[in-house]
This record gives C-alpha cells, sequence and structure tokens, in this order.
C-alpha cells in the first residue's frame, strides 16, 4: 500500500469477491445423494449471476472421508465420489469462460492416514518416508504395559493428539483426528513434494489456494506437558501449537519457490489463533507469504461461558462483536490484508446467528449482515446458501448428523453426563458446523432440487420457503441484495482503500452498528470518494438515531461531508424513516468530492 500523499494501488485480490462451495452439500448431477463436479458445474451460471469473481472449493481430493475431505490420501487424484479429473477440467474450463476463478482447498498440516505417505512411514523406522511425518518414543508404560504418550496434549478431535503404532512401538502425533497425521514440515522433501503438488494444480490453470491451519505446520521446540490441559482445558491451547518458529521460513520459501512463479494467484491462510500483530507478518504487503488470512477472533463472540467452547446457545454481545471487527481493521490498515466472513464450512448459519431467523425478519437481517460485512475492508467471502439466507437446522437425535466434530463432542459432554441430550442437541443446533453442511435449497421439490437420490445428510425443512427458484424470481431477494452489494464493492475503490472508524459515540451501544470509511486526500482525488457511511440497526425494535439520515458533518472531524447518495438500503423509501432504523434495518451513504 502506498502513503497517504499517493492514490493507493488497488490489488485484484482486494476487489475479489469469493463464494465458497462445500462440494458434498452443493449439486448432486448422479442421484447418489452426494454432491459433485458435474453438479457445481451445471450450477456455474447461478454463481456468476451473483457477480462473485472467484470459488472456493472444499476439498475435492481423494480422500476416506473420515473428516468430509479434510484427510487426503490422494492429492493429486479427484474423489470419486465426486467425479473425475475430465469432470474438473470441465469445471475449469466452464467457470473460466465465465470470468470465474477457481481456488482450491491446500491441506497440507496433515494427510490421511491412508496416503501412501503414511503407509510407508508406518511400515518400518527404516523406510525413507518415516520422517515425513512426526513420531515420538513413549514417555513411559502403565503397570499394565499400556504405553503412555509423549505428553498430555489433547486433540481437537480426540482424547490424545499422540496415537500409538503397535508395528514400529512409536506414537506419531495428529492434532485433528486419528486418521490425520500431522506432517513433518522440517524434512526438506516433504516441503518439496507439497510444492510438487500446488505446481500440478497450478499448471492445470487453477487460480489460487485457500490454505487449511497454514501457520500450524511449524511445530513448536516444546513439547512438554501443557498446564493448561493439567488444570482442565479439553484441548491444547492455540498459543501452544500455531505460528510455530519457522512458520514465516516455510511460508516465503513457498511463495520463492512456486507461488511467486505464477503470477495473479491468490493465497488465503486459514490462521486459528492468530492476533492482528501476527496477521499484519502473515499479509504485509512486503513480505512474500500470503495475500490475506482467515482469523477466528469474532467467531469466538458467542463462546460458551461454561467452558463447553462452541458448545452453547448464548446469543453474542454486538459490543464485543464490534470491538473485535474494528481492531482488526484498524491494526490492519495500510500494513495487511483481512478476509470478512460469517460463515463457512466449518460455522453455523450466519442469519440465524448474528441476525434474526425468523419469518418477520430473517430476509431483512440477511440483507443487513451482507451490507455491514462487504462495508469493511477486506476481501469477502460468501459461504454457499448464504446469500439465499440459509437458516441453522435442528435434528432431533445425534444420529441424524453427521459432523465428526459434532459426536466427538457427543461422547466428551453427553456420555459423560455433563451436557443433558436435550440441552446438547439445541446446542448443536445453534453452533454445530452440520448447520453449514445441510444440501443447498435449489427449489421447492424433492430433497430441495439437490439430488434425485437420497441425500448424504438431511435438507433444512425450510426449504420450501427458502430457495434459490425463490430467490431468483423475487426483485427483492437477499440474493439480489448480495448482488447489489458485490457490484457497489467492484464499482467503488472507497471500498477497498477507506480508513476505518466506529461513528463517535456508538461503540457501546448495544443495536446500532455504524462506521465510516474515509478516503485519504490522495485516494479521494483519484476516485472522486470521500467517505462511506454504515449504518445497522441489530434488534427487533426501531432505532432513533440523534443524526439526520446519512449526515456526518454534525461530527467535528466529519465536518465538510455533504450530500450523501444512498448506495444501498434493506428497506424501501416509502419505509424509511429520517433519523430512524427500523427493526434490522442498515443503510450504506456515499459522500463524493
Amino acid at each position: 500500500m502506498s502513503s497517504a500523499d499517493t492514490p493507493t494501488e488497488i490489488q485484484p485480490y482486494q476487489q475479489s469477491v469469493v463464494y465458497q462451495i462445500y462440494p458434498r452439500s452443493f449439486a448432486d448431477s448422479n442421484g447418489d445423494g452426494v454432491g459433485d463436479l458435474p453438479g457445481i458445474t451445471s450450477r456455474l451460471p447461478y454463481v456468476a449471476k451473483l457477480g462473485v469473481d472467484t470459488i472456493w472449493l472444499s476439498p475435492i481430493f481423494a480422500s476416506p472421508n473420515d473428516d468430509n475431505g479434510y484427510d487426503i490420501s490422494d492429492y493429486r487424484a479427484i474423489m470419486p465420489e465426486f467425479g473425475t479429473m475430465e469432470d474438473f477440467e470441465q469445471l475449469l474450463e466452464t467457470a473460466h469462460s465465465l470470468g470465474l476463478k477457481i481456488m482450491l482447498d491446500l491441506v497440507v498440516n496433515h494427510s490421511s492416514d491412508e496416503h501412501e505417505w503414511f503407509k510407508q512411514a508406518r511400515s518400518s523406522r527404516e523406510n525413507p518416508y518415516r520422517d515425513y511425518y512426526i513420531w515420538r518414543d513413549p514417555a513411559g508404560f502403565a503397570e499394565d504395559g499400556t504405553p503412555l504418550p509423549p505428553n498430555n496434549w489433547i486433540s481437537f478431535f480426540s482424547p490424545s493428539v499422540w496415537e500409538w503404532d503397535e508395528h514400529t512401538q512409536q506414537f506419531y502425533l495428529h492434532y485433528f483426528s486419528v486418521k490425520q497425521p500431522d506432517l513433518n514440515w522440517e524434512n526438506p522433501r516433504v516441503r518439496e513434494e507439497v510444492y510438487d503438488i500446488m505446481r500440478f494444480w497450478l499448471d492445470k490453470g487453477v487460480d489460487g489456494f485457500r490454505m487449511d491451519v497454514i501457520n500450524l505446520i511449524s511445530k513448536p521446540e516444546d513439547f512438554g506437558d501443557d498446564p493448561a490441559i493439567a488444570a482442565g482445558s479439553t484441548t491444547v491451547p492455540l498459543e501452544r501449537i500455531a505460528n510455530g518458529p519457522r512458520i514465516h521460513e516455510f511460508l516465503q520459501e513457498m511463495n520463492r519457490e512456486v507461488l511467486s512463479h505464477y503470477p495473479g494467484v491468490m493465497t488465503v491462510g486459514e490462521t486459528p489463533g492468530v492476533s492482528t500483530a501476527d496477521a499484519a507478518l502473515y499479509t504485509g504487503f512486503d513480505r512474500h507469504e500470503v495475500q490475506m488470512v482467515f482469523q477466528f477472533e469474532h467467531m469466538d463472540v458467542d463462546a460458551s461461558k461454561e467452558g463447553h467452547g462452541r458448545w452453547s446457545e448464548d446469543r453474542f454481545s454486538l459490543v464485543e462483536l464490534k470491538s473485535i471487527l474494528s481492531r482488526w481493521q484498524h491494526d490492519l490498515q495500510g500494513r495487511g490484508w483481512n478476509s470478512l466472513y460469517w460463515n463457512n464450512h466449518d460455522q453455523p448459519r450466519a442469519v440465524s446467528r448474528f441476525g434474526n431467523d425468523s419469518a418477520q425478519y430473517r430476509v431483512k437481517s440477511a440483507k443487513l449482515l451482507a451490507s455491514v460485512l462487504h462495508g469493511m475492508q477486506g476481501t469477502p467471502y460468501i459461504y454457499q446458501g448464504e446469500e439465499l439466507g440459509m437458516t441453522n437446522v435442528f435434528f432431533d437425535d445425534i444420529a441424524r448428523y453427521n459432523d465428526l466434530e459434532i459426536h466427538d463432542a457427543w461422547r466428551k459432554y453427553v456420555d459423560s453426563g455433563e451436557i443433558d441430550p436435550e440441552t446438547m442437541l439445541r446446542y448443536i443446533s445453534a453452533s454445530g458446523r452440520d448447520n453449514a453442511r445441510t444440501p443447498v435449497q435449489w427449489d421447492a421439490s424433492a430433497h430441495a432440487g439437490f439430488t434425485t437420490g437420497t441425500p448424504w445428510l438431511e435438507v433444512n425443512p425450510r426449504f420450501s420457503e427458502i430457495n434459490a427458484q425463490a430467490a431468483l424470481e423475487d426483485s427483492d431477494s437477499v440474493f439480489y441484495s448480495y448482488r447489489d452489494v458485490i457490484a457497489a464493492r467492484k464499482a467503488h475503490p472507497i471500498f477497498a482503500t477507506g480508513a476505518y472508524a466506529q461513528l463517535p459515540g456508538t461503540e457501546e451501544d448495544p443495536a446500532l452498528f455504524a462506521y465510516v470509511r474515509m478516503n485519504s486526500e490522495a485516494d479521494a482525488a483519484a476516485s472522486g470518494e470521500r467517505a462511506l457511511l454504515v449504518l445497522a440497526n441489530f434488534s427487533d425494535e426501531p432505532y432513533e438515531f440523534a443524526a439526520a439520515e446519512g449526515n456526518l458533518s454534525s461530527y467535528a472531524q466529519y465536518a465538510g461531508l455533504k450530500n450523501p447518495q444512498l448506495l444501498l438500503a434493506n428497506y424501501p423509501e416509502a419505509e424509511r424513516t429520517e433519523g430512524v432504523l427500523a427493526p434490522w434495518e442498515s443503510r450504506l451513504y456515499l459522500y463524493s468530492l
């Protein structure tokens, strides 16, 4: 980014809008109940109509599906359920013909235990692939001869990060499922294998990578017991395992060896446990690592107050949410770049979590969420169905859920008697990952038009009310509001360049989210755009706003701004009142020179 007296040079990724597709749940072409690549290809015109320019595909590679594709057994093969390599090449060609780029999920912190590398590694301690993974001797043996893990660390999906291999008499490390052994990035052969995989897909014409938990690839130097776990924590604290000692070295090497040779490639690193200072290092404009990060601080805003992590039905605090989002806006301004998102394949549905998914306010609040998020600085990500206002689902039996994490939590909390089954089912409905994974609702026919067979995961019963066909036929639908805000981002450079600030005096307001994006004099002179004002009422009650509609001049630091243009609103003109925001009403105003 440039200095304040020089117009900012906007990079393509900074004006991009990304649409995430979870292939298993998007569209099924052959009636087997599982979404597939031909199904995605058939729906690409719909995605293009939305106005996005990039599609992120969750993993499509060969996998035993222990963690729905995030356990990869062959990085150069397509999962047979999804189709063939020819199907992928057709998808890529069709996407490019529609002006859409394709970004793949790069999952290289771990592989599947069914990958050939791991099969070789566990065959003997002398095998050349042994050091592709991380092995340790037992800390000792119990009285009955059971080997004891090297430390007390607990994984995200199972009791220990260590799994005993009887054949070679050592433990291997897995931060996630026991079937997801962690790769040893200290081994240069592993790094070169990863770089070859990246080149393979880039040479096919792929346009970028979303890098799964990429800040976990450099392991800590200390594998000692963790006191937090000894005190009762149920997972390894992220500060212990994230942002390891060689992480920036590894990413800079990846950029030097691969990414820098493919101009225009788009990169985003999923980085749990990062601070804004960490993110500025990962995405610094002169650091040559990744272009942007996914961070999760705002995803913890409604975490359980009883210490159960995500398992809660607590409502978020808007004041806390504003504080988190605002800090990320301030701290990365001019230093790095962030991803903007409300939901993805690992999070519950945005309108149920941050809006109001009732019949009365679902559409209005879904539109509000689009305006608030897309008005910020960063690259927005839309998760499939978000543009329709799809909602969370409630299943009354744990057997109706598929997700590994949900079933692990059930064993941890219900089977132990800590949480009763009825309460846990409510928690799962509020925050479980399967909320995002129910099939996309295309129309009001059987199984929402997702498949002619039996879907791998049940369709949300609200599909007859909420579906793409109905949205496309309704000019006032959530879909068209998303299309409008995407078009506004692309038409107005201030969405990329303007500095962010909450409107003075609103920081502690429990209902109003009001912020301004202010261009520097140089950027304003170059674009003719001085400021952007975003107003949003996160409540079921009308909100009386002190300043006149769209008028910033009542605040001293914004004196001289006048004659705003209303860019976007989620209420029609006849229902708007000056100085008052209706329930779940949002407005975006543009101030020109």
